[in-house]
């Protein structure tokens, strides 16, 4: 009995290895089994497989679990290649560009340099040309900003509250929609006049409709269980609209605005296409009247910072806002 019970913990401390080793259970049991049917003596085979399962059963779960290997190294790594990434894919558009302009496949006033582009873009920020026009533009863009999105949550929640008015503006508001920007913009240049004004109009009007959008559905997702337990605890119509409206809809709204900053950039822009005597879009139309295309193409790149960049800033707004729900999933 002393020879099969000393077998028996040799091969048990084999098994503690193996069972690190193993990431299946079924793994585990096949290498259990093998070792007291194959590799013990037959005689004591049932007897020590008895043995081993009792002494499996008092294992530490730490040991029959699969091994966890360090992740030391990787999250540090993948971040580092998420940076990364967006300065490769840059970095393989200007070695793709360059290449068409060495292959000649366009003349170089169709398809300038990408140094003449930073010559034309030293050139112009030197003399305070592209500021000159980029402030006129960035204006434009936040006024007409303020001025939709304050209008579409004004109108989204009336809409949203009252099915009277959702039948009487929803047709107007889609019929606004659904009429390109750029053919009623000669219009309010004439109502408006060719200044800031029409262009923060145009703005406005482009910002408003998903603007507008985000708002009724926001509004209108609340639960109505919440709407009941703010009705049995007596609060007002204030209260409900702070402390339960606000909160509910506010992923939905802040997912507008983010939709609604990159849209008030086109808004601005197609106003100074129409009518204008300063804006990027102005710039644009001059230097195409021009044939300076870097010109072009430095103006180009310039709104299209300015809409990440207010991007950017939307999405800073909207994780500030919605800190508390990371807390609360964490709790």
């Amino acid at each position: 009995m002393t020879v099969w019970m000393e077998e028996g913990k040799r091969y048990c401390a084999v098994l503690r290895v193996v069972s690190v080793l193993c990431t299946w259970d079924g793994v585990f049991l096949r290498t259990l089994f093998w070792l007291c049917l194959v590799k013990m003596p037959c005689c004591s085979a049932v007897r020590t497989t008895g043995f081993l399962i009792m002494q499996l059963n008092a294992f530490p779960k730490s040991l029959t679990r699969p091994l966890a290997l360090p992740q030391v190294g990787r999250r540090p790594l993948r971040r580092l290649i998420r940076r990364l990434t967006p300065l490769l894919a840059l970095a393989l558009v200007l070695f793709g560009w360059q290449m068409v302009v060495l292959l000649e496949v366009y003349p170089a006033f169709i398809i300038p340099a990408p140094a003449a582009v930073l010559e034309k873009a030293v050139t112009v920020v030197g003399d305070g040309r592209l500021w000159l026009h980029a402030s006129t533009t960035l204006a434009a863009v936040l006024s007409g900003l303020v001025v939709g999105v304050l209008a579409a949550l004004v109108l989204g929640y009336a809409i949203a509250k009252s099915s009277l008015l959702d039948a009487v503006l929803s047709p107007l508001v889609v019929a606004l929609q659904s009429t390109p920007v750029v053919a009623y913009a000669p219009l309010l240049i004439i109502w408006f006049g060719s200044g800031l004004t029409s262009k923060i109009v145009t703005g406005a009007l482009i910002v408003f409709f998903p603007m507008l959008i985000n708002t009724v559905v926001g509004i209108r997702g609340v639960p109505s269980d919440l709407r009941d337990l703010m009705r049995a605890m007596q609060a007002t119509r204030w209260q409900t609209f702070i402390k339960l409206e606000v909160p509910a809809a506010m992923p939905v709204l802040l997912s507008g605005l983010k939709i609604s900053a990159t849209l008030a950039v086109i808004g601005a822009v197609v106003g100074e296409f129409v009518s204008a005597n300063a804006g990027l879009g102005f710039l644009i139309n001059l230097a195409r009247s021009q044939y300076d295309t870097p010109l072009v193409i430095v103006a180009v790149l310039t709104l299209t910072v300015m809409a990440r960049l207010l991007y950017g800033l939307a999405s800073l707004v909207e994780r500030r806002a919605l800190a508390w729900q990371s807390r609360a999933r964490r709790d």
